[in-house]
């Protein structure tokens, strides 16, 4: 039975695109394994809190030698740890807030970092794995915009799922969602609506292959 743990982070419920396209994987995903299973994390609506001291050395410190306090700030991000190595792939919703990934998601991503277990070691726990980041953003960042160069999220994912924990990174960008809202972006709508489309097919097509890979 395949496990998919799915993470959203955006703050706009409803009205999110990236929202929108997870939902649209993980369905896809869900009608490919109807027995599978799905752990979901909503960040914007559960956060999970910043590393503290504690927990921290935590994970420098033998479980045996830990003190009370690291024991108890330890235990979330024993909890995470074991909920991303237990997925078979894992779908990530990260919307460009700021030039780069919200503070929620931060906040996930260092407490699934641990030297010597998921990262800094050649048979890491996550190594792989697949993962799919669907990064929406209200502009565009493409070469030729305004905004080229100016995308921290995508290289800064690429790194820390591929290089740092060895996972297999997939990306799915839907653009310029603040298109149909903005009056100075009118014009863009088209464009706009090609991405969100292109985004969804990806969504459907790449949720499948992945379903199949996974059979």
């Amino acid at each position: 039975m395949a496990t998919l743990l799915h993470i959203d982070s955006s703050l706009n419920g409803d009205n999110s695109a990236s929202r929108a396209v997870t939902a649209l994987f993980r369905e896809t995903w869900q009608s490919q394994h109807p027995e599978g299973r799905v752990i979901y994390r909503d960040l914007s609506a559960q956060p999970v809190p910043h590393v503290d001291a504690a927990s921290y050395y935590a994970g420098f410190t033998p479980a045996e030698e830990r003190t009370a306090a690291q024991v108890e700030s330890y235990a979330l991000t024993e909890e995470l740890l074991r909920e991303i190595e237990s997925a078979d792939a894992v779908l990530v919703g990260a919307p460009l807030y700021n030039f780069t990934v919200p503070s929620s998601l931060k906040a996930w991503i260092d407490r699934i970092i641990a030297m010597g277990r998921t990262s800094g070691t050649e048979n890491g726990t996550l190594a792989g794995k697949p993962v799919t980041v669907v990064t929406s953003r209200g502009g565009s960042y493409a070469e030729g915009t305004p905004q080229a160069g100016n995308d921290f999220l995508t290289p800064y994912l690429q790194h820390i799922f591929g290089t740092s924990l060895g996972m297999e990174v997939d990306f799915i960008v839907p653009e310029l969602t603040l298109a149909p809202t903005v009056p100075a972006m009118a014009e863009l709508i088209p464009l706009f609506e090609q991405s969100r489309e292109r985004a969804h097919e990806e969504a459907s097509s790449k949720a499948k292959a992945l379903a199949a890979k996974l059979s």
